[in-house]
């Protein structure tokens, strides 16, 4: 049994349980609570030495890190969100690569400083913050220019790419950005959120939010 360990809130998570259930797979999803210390347990650091989100186990195989367990599954389910070919795979490769890097690295100061620091109390760094939607508006409008060519992030079909797009820019409305700046984007990722791989995880990411209260 495929056992996922997550987080609602957690971008990283969300992209794989997006692609379990994309692929069909069952599994059980444990929910860990990083802010009760659950990550820290002697039982969930041998998953994860680091104790954090997602990691997956099945049998006596665990794996952490969302970008290999996605891969992992894909692979191990002979499926086309992971090309075979050579070059098809390096262009996925490329834009997970980028999304996680450059879209991530902004989204993830700026839903720290915005959502999850005011609150659980914690010190806002305004510095990180500027520099979060800095990130964001500097990168962004690569994917969408990229989405504007091509009707998904790595071609014509729909690739592991897309699910790691969708899962670090579900909280843009939650940070109040303005998706509509953003067209290409906004058309490529509105479809996607009433699939059912999105919709068994959450109706939209605002609803996590609440969850988590």
């Amino acid at each position: 049994m495929l056992t996922i360990y997550a987080l609602d809130l957690s971008p990283f998570a969300l992209k794989v349980l997006y692609v379990a259930n994309a692929l069909g797979l069952e599994y059980e999803k444990k929910r860990i609570n990083l802010a009760g210390g659950e990550g820290k347990s002697e039982e969930y650091l041998k998953v994860h030495p680091a104790g954090k989100v997602p990691a997956m186990q099945e049998g006596d195989f665990t794996l952490f890190e969302s970008n290999a367990i996605i891969r992992y599954l894909a692979d191990k389910n002979n499926s086309d969100f992971y090309p075979k070919d050579l070059e098809r795979r390096a262009l996925v490769d490329q834009w997970i690569d980028f999304v996680t890097s450059h879209i991530q690295n902004g989204m993830g100061r700026v839903v720290y400083n915005k959502l999850v620091a005011p609150k659980f109390g914690l010190e806002v760094d305004e510095s990180s913050l500027k520099c979060g939607y800095e990130f964001i508006e500097r990168f962004l409008p690569i994917v969408d220019a990229q989405l504007a060519k091509t009707p998904y992030l790595a071609g014509d079909t729909m690739t592991l790419a897309d699910f790691a797009l969708l899962a670090h820019t579900d909280p843009l409305e939650a940070i109040e950005v303005d998706v509509n700046t953003y067209p290409h984007l906004n058309k490529w990722r509105e479809p996607l959120k009433t699939q059912d791989f999105y919709q068994k995880v959450h109706k939209f990411y605002g609803e996590s939010m609440m969850a988590s209260g």
